[in-house]
């Protein structure tokens, strides 16, 4: 495929995202706590006419929080300019964002446990004063110019709370983590998305990808679109149950949403270092995965199975993790014949 049609299919698949992406509150499905607070945090400002605190959303990567970014913007009626702490790099770069917003707007950062820490120095009276502190020149003949910047709301986004420091955590006037969701929640979010791809699909054939879909809403409807190709070249349109298990076993996707990646770090796990305990650097190396990708991927997901736990000695894969690959548990730290 040539890089104009790669860079077209890309495109397309981003407008698709963005179509089933929820635009109101009742079009979002699950994180109902989450909403609850939101909504008594956005109508108590406007009551007092103002805007809201600042907000963080914690959570796995497919739950949602940069939906909830955009609603929230929706509902207070602001404009919303969208980054990430890796592509803020200096301090021009977020004095050039901060001054350009409007007055009331959102600036929505993902990932920002990866913004630079001396960054966020600058950030800390943005947050609270509404003014940056920037330092021009050098040595002796630096000096400090305050500039004034448009009241804003800063929404941050990270699936790594622990690594936001505490300076910066302290300064978000509320903080929300995004749970897994139900399967019956993903059920409903599938039967909205295939709605609106306008695709038939049998309720059951949408259980199944439900139950594979690692209780993701962003991985679920991934899992309909790929289906929905198979669907179309290899039935008549309409997805059933036939061709999605079909496509879930082309696609190396279980019943439980475990990948070949999964299967196989499992599998190192147990065959490799007897079930563990193993250190995470020395089952990265074993998996030739790096560490954060096991940590942020890989990890959740099989540990909200059941499949691993963490213990003070490293990883261990549980008797759930032996019986779903058919293998033979022993107890801990067995022996595998």
């Amino acid at each position: 495929m040539s890089s104009p049609e790669r860079k077209q299919n890309k495109s397309e698949e981003d407008v698709l995202d963005l179509t089933l992406r929820p635009k109101v509150w009742e079009e979002y499905v699950g994180q109902n706590k989450v909403k609850q607070n939101l909504k008594i945090i956005i109508e108590a400002a406007k009551q007092r006419k103002q805007t809201p605190e600042h907000l963080l959303f914690y959570g796995n990567s497919g739950l949602g929080k940069t939906t909830l970014a955009y609603l929230v913007a929706k509902e207070i009626g602001s404009d919303i300019k969208v980054t990430s702490g890796p592509a803020i790099e200096r301090a021009g770069d977020l004095a050039a964002i901060l001054t350009n917003l409007e007055e009331g707007s959102i600036l929505f950062c993902d990932e920002i446990h990866r913004l630079n820490r001396v960054l966020e120095e600058y950030l800390y009276p943005a947050m609270e004063d509404f003014k940056l502190n920037l330092i021009l020149g050098k040595g002796p003949m630096a000096r400090t110019m305050e500039m004034k910047i448009p009241r804003f709301i800063l929404i941050g986004a990270t699936t790594r709370l622990a690594l936001i420091s505490s300076p910066l955590r302290n300064r978000f006037g509320a903080t929300f983590g995004l749970n897994f969701y139900e399967v019956s929640d993903i059920e409903k979010i599938l039967q909205r998305s295939a709605r609106i791809l306008n695709i038939e699909a049998d309720p059951l054939a949408l259980k199944i990808i439900a139950g594979s879909s690692r209780f993701t809403p962003r991985t679920a409807n991934h899992l309909l679109k790929r289906v929905r190709d198979f669907a179309q070249i290899k039935g008549q349109g309409k997805i059933t149950q036939e061709i999605t298990k079909n496509a879930l076993t082309a696609l190396e996707v279980d019943e439980l949403g475990l990948e070949a990646t999964d299967r196989r770090l499992l599998r190192v796990l147990i065959k490799k270092f007897n079930g563990g305990p193993v250190g995470l650097q020395t089952l990265a190396a074993a998996t030739a995965e790096e560490e954060e990708t096991i940590l942020d991927i890989y990890e959740p997901y099989l540990m909200r199975l059941g499949f691993i736990e963490r213990t003070p000695r490293g990883r261990t894969a549980t008797k759930l993790a032996f019986q779903h690959l058919g293998i033979k548990f022993r107890g801990p730290q067995c022996r595998l014949l």
